[in-house]
């Protein structure tokens, strides 16, 4: 099992840039997939970007290709997001998830490990 931590949310003006980090816990992190989803009031969770267990494939949301970047360090039990050229519809939390696959996925559906959530604001 793997239990994850988000952390590097806040309040930003648009156009500007965070990283969010997501620290897993456990031994086999780099068994893991590991995605980034979003959730703005009102709305459904989204997908947002994936990355495999090795970090060989990375998949992006179309609203935020080009503007994020999803990568990881298995040495650190850790994936990030750098989010830049922010928006105020990116304003949303922020969930970061793992599954023990070596298949990437877009559907928060096949993910069993969720953390906690990060606030992201984006004010205008």
């Amino acid at each position: 099992q793997v239990q994850l931590v988000e952390s590097g949310g806040g309040l930003v003006q648009a156009g500007g840039s965070l990283r969010l980090s997501c620290a897993a816990s456990g031994r086999t992190f780099g068994n893991y997939a590991m995605c980034w989803f979003r959730q703005a009031p009102g709305k459904e969770r989204e997908f947002v970007a994936t990355i495999s267990w090795t970090g060989g494939a990375t998949y992006y949301a179309s609203s935020v290709k080009g503007r994020f970047t999803i990568s990881r360090d298995n040495a650190k039990n850790t994936v990030y997001l750098q989010m830049n050229s922010l928006k105020p519809e990116d304003t949303a939390v922020y969930f970061c998830a793992a599954e023990n696959t070596r298949n990437t996925s877009s559907d928060p559906g096949n993910y069993n490990y969720w953390g906690q959530g990060t606030q992201v604001t984006v004010s205008s």
